[in-house]
């Protein structure tokens, strides 16, 4: 049997595990993007220099390769060329090529949900921030002003008053890839936000995670999700609805065998939403860290399923084994890194220390998630431990730069 083939767009290190997990299946790996510096290249196989939101050239390429399979694994802008690939070479697919494209437009995505009946925030979208300034008597203050088509929180702001739209519909237009923004109606949270990695299989959702996704208030972007941890701040019936929402937004789409990034809220009302859904695992090494507190491996999986071979061993809803947290590092000024000190007071067991970056390297305050410099894996004893560390990080963690 021929080597299959299987092409991961992007070169982030979030690739890595999936590129580890397709080499213990015997796969041979093709990683693409526009920059032949990213890591993940280093790891893979093959490298293909190709931009990746430009779904014709990355369809030459694929065929050019001869693929069996093509994913955008925690890399949100080649989702679209992925599924498009997928679709038009008859390939292991998501789903509907349409079905993607609704997910991976802001604007789109909110006119689903309001035509399905789902709970959704008001929103519209502009191509120009002009057309967005002049209905600046319409909005629900506070709001939400983000690209149409950008991760990692970069480009949003939270907007109280008219006198700060403008900057922020500009600042949201600068990371837009097709030059759309949208202001949404910010909901107000009750408890945290959750956003994590589920899978269905053959459209059935089969494992499903709610987080608690955390913030830095004294970060640049406030918005980046700075920590995570599990289990989430939901209620049980919160979470089924939640669970019974995404599945029928599934089913309404018709998507097939997916890892999904989820972001979900419940408001201070008590109104469950999903905010976000799109067919990639998520960044910030959200499936490694379900791997980590569940048990339940979702990479190798959809590794296998992404070059046509069948899942060797069932996928199940496993419970959390104790209590979990991922904290982001990140700098809270720009300059040069110069280490990273973290006190005997935590209360919890280091699992893991990942730092990216060494003594001397330049550094960026946190304004997106592409600025974090590590990550901290965490087990702590009690639920009270985990909330005490979290909310007083500063206390026990200090990024120090020079």
């Amino acid at each position: 049997m021929p080597q299959k083939k299987l092409m991961l767009l992007g070169g982030i290190r979030y690739l890595l595990p999936v590129i580890e997990a397709a080499h213990k299946q015997g796969y041979y790996v093709i990683t693409a993007d526009y920059l032949p510096d990213n890591i993940a290249h280093k790891y893979s196989d093959e490298y293909c220099n190709v931009s990746i939101v430009d779904k014709d050239a990355v369809l030459r390429e694929a065929r050019r390769l001869k693929i069996d399979g093509i994913m955008s694994f925690a890399c949100d802008p080649g989702v679209v060329s992925a599924s498009y690939v997928q679709n038009r070479m008859g390939l292991p697919s998501f789903g509907p090529f349409e079905s993607i494209e609704i997910l991976q437009n802001k604007d789109k995505f909110r006119a689903f949900l309001s035509k399905n009946n789902f709970n959704v925030p008001q929103a519209k979208s502009f191509d120009s921030v002009e057309a967005a300034m002049k209905e600046i008597d319409c909005y629900p203050w506070p709001v939400i002003v983000k690209p149409t088509d950008s991760a990692g929180s970069k480009g949003v702001t939270k907007v109280t008053k008219p006198d700060d739209l403008k900057p922020a519909l500009e600042h949201a237009m600068a990371h837009s890839i097709s030059g759309h923004i949208i202001v949404e109606e910010f909901i107000d949270k009750q408890g945290c936000s959750s956003d994590t990695d589920s899978m269905s299989v053959d459209g059935k959702l089969v494992f499903t995670s709610f987080c608690a996704q955390r913030f830095d208030p004294e970060a640049k972007n406030p918005y980046t999700p700075a920590a995570y941890s599990w289990p989430s701040t939901f209620t049980n019936e919160q979470e089924e609805y939640l669970r019974s929402e995404i599945q029928r937004l599934i089913t309404l789409l018709g998507l097939k065998t997916v890892v999904y990034n989820i972001e979900v809220r419940v408001s201070s009302n008590g109104k469950p939403y999903i905010m976000e859904l799109t067919p990639r695992g998520g960044g910030n090494r959200l499936c490694e860290m379900l791997h980590y507190a569940t048990g339940v491996d979702l990479i190798t999986p959809i590794t296998r399923v992404m070059v046509g071979d069948p899942i060797l061993t069932p996928i199940n809803q496993e419970p959390y084994k104790g209590h979990w947290a991922e904290i982001i590092l990140h700098a809270d000024e720009g300059g040069f890194f110069n280490r990273l000190d973290i006190s005997n007071s935590l209360p919890a067991e280091i699992i893991e220390e990942d730092l990216w970056v060494k003594i001397g390297d330049h550094v960026d305050s946190f304004e997106g998630a592409n600025n974090a410099i590590g990550t901290l894996v965490l087990r702590f004893h009690t639920a009270e431990d985990l909330e005490y560390a979290i909310t007083h990080q500063r206390e026990w963690l200090k990024v120090i730069v020079r």
